[in-house]
């Protein structure tokens, strides 16, 4: 028999394992097999999920929360390899090269989805967490970090749903500028070296930076990075800031501080797209400032609408943004939400011309000198589950938006990580309007919990987000976090043997 024909018959042999279904056809039977459907694709629970977390925060005062939880109701089939059989979800020490600071404790294992587990850590942790999800814990599995400063100038509540590792990102509403203090933070989940690069874009298009071969990051490692010293022309007050790789993968996120005016994280905004929706802008806003960027070759000229609880507005400050190719455009919306809380929607003044934006808020509540910080960045809608981990019995409230179609979404609610019952409800969504969720806790709720949103079939587009929120020493301390579609299931080929590969 020729190597050919071996090799032929592994390939059909290994497919058909892969997807656990082959529909035989003899050699003699063309006209059976020309007759046969075409071999749809299988969507199936991922067998294994990375996240990444950035250190904390460097202040000695600080207080973290890290909570992990994976939703129940998908079950990942067994693998070739046992480690479905053996179900982990464990966070791992990402050490930093360049800091000496106490190393934090990563969260007890979660050993069962539908229950979320958390572990508190004081004081000053200068690396970041990294970690992997296997088996029955891996489709959903969702780690929060939630961090409270209370005083000194980087006060203020910051929150930030770790992420997978990634190639390609980008941070809108960054700054260099005096009395802001921003750092990406990169972590490297893998074995070898990673190197990636870092580009800013004010409004003038790309800034020369001091980083012209790359930032390394060693394996399992943390590198934060402040942008004010990358910068040779000086200070910029909005920036847009790109990170890739010339190598590895990467988890990143900016986290911001502002004198006088608090702190946050910044995730990366979702991918570059002509229609951008940024969820959960706070009903007391007394700031809002919109950063977007065009990262192709074309201008865009974005439509400005509040997507509000009673329908679509167009804000009185503005209207609409013109972005020019390759730089940086911002304005400000003062007295945005009129008490109401809603999302802000971009979309193309002239339908005809679709050209992607990336794009974030920076939002402020308070006044004077209570004053606190958050960012929204732009979201991906909501296509299958997500979740969000570390919700408080007080203070939390789901945004869901459908800015297009009406639609529906399962919300669950977990125990907490001290008790209580989960509670599911089904939510309907008016065409082009925003809801806002306040009583989720769900009963005899002991703890933290999580919330998981699923829409149902049949239905618009929903994005949707979290905030967080606690006042301390009169200071309405928040952070906002949007709600990532989970990737709990993978699209997987579904192979068909044809023995005709066979003849000579």
């Amino acid at each position: 028999m020729k190597r050919t024909t071996l090799s032929l018959i592994a390939v059909a042999t290994a497919l058909a394992a892969v997807t656990g279904i082959a529909a035989m056809t003899a050699p003699g039977e063309p006209a059976a097999a020309s007759a046969a459907p075409a071999p749809q694709a299988a969507r199936l629970p991922v067998e294994r999920t990375s996240l990444l977390c950035p250190a904390p925060s460097v202040s000695e005062i600080a207080e973290t929360l890290t909570t992990s939880y994976t939703p129940p109701g998908t079950v990942a089939p067994a693998a070739a390899t046992g480690e479905a059989s053996k179900p982990t979800a464990v966070l791992g020490i990402a050490k930093n090269p360049n800091a000496a600071g106490k190393k934090g404790k990563a969260p007890a294992s979660v050993t069962t989805p539908g229950k979320p587990v958390s572990v508190e850590t004081d004081g000053a942790v200068g690396h970041g967490l990294a970690g992997t999800a296997t088996g029955t814990l891996a489709p959903g599995w969702t780690v929060q970090q939630t961090t409270l400063v209370p005083a000194g100038a980087a006060r203020g509540l910051l929150g930030v749903g770790c992420s997978a590792p990634d190639t390609d990102l980008w941070f809108p509403a960054a700054s260099t500028a005096k009395g802001r203090a921003d750092y990406i933070h990169l972590t490297n989940p893998d074995d070898t070296l990673a190197v990636a690069d870092i580009e800013l874009y004010g409004p003038e298009g790309e800034l020369k930076t001091t980083i012209p071969e790359g930032v390394q990051i060693p394996p399992r490692s943390t590198v934060p990075v402040l942008l004010g010293p990358l910068v040779t022309g000086g200070a910029q007050e909005n920036l847009t800031a790109h990170v890739t790789t010339r190598s590895g993968r990467v988890g990143a996120a900016l986290g911001s501080a502002a004198d006088g005016v608090g702190s946050d994280w910044l995730s990366a905004s979702a991918d570059p797209a002509a229609r951008a929706l940024l969820p959960g802008i706070p009903s007391d806003a007394t700031g809002v400032r919109l950063v977007a960027f065009a990262p192709g070759d074309s201008d865009a000229d974005l439509k400005i609408q509040l997507v509000t609880p009673n329908g679509k507005i167009v804000p009185v400050a503005a209207e609409s943004l013109h972005v020019k190719a390759g730089m940086t455009a911002f304005v400000d919306l003062p007295d945005l939400t009129r008490g109401t809380a809603a999302s802000l929607l971009l979309t193309p003044t002239d339908p005809k011309k679709q050209v992607p934006v990336v794009a974030a808020l920076k939002v402020v509540r308070g006044k004077g000198s209570d004053t606190e910080m958050a960012f929204i960045p732009a979201a991906a809608p909501v296509t299958a589950r997500a979740t969000v981990a570390d919700n408080r019995a007080k203070g939390t409230a789901l945004t869901l938006t459908a800015p297009e179609g009406a639609a529906q979404v399962k919300v669950t609610a977990s125990a907490g990580t001290q008790g209580g019952t989960p509670a599911t409800r089904t939510v309907s969504l008016k065409a082009g309007t925003t809801t806002v969720l306040t009583d989720l806790a769900p009963k005899g709720v002991k703890g933290s919990y999580a919330l998981t949103v699923e829409p149902v079939a049949g239905g618009g587009p929903v994005h949707a987000s979290r905030m967080l929120t606690v006042t301390e020493d009169g200071v309405p301390m928040f952070t906002v976090q949007t709600l990532v579609d989970d990737r709990g299931t993978v699209e997987v080929p579904t192979a068909r043997q044809d023995l005709k590969v066979l003849d000579d």
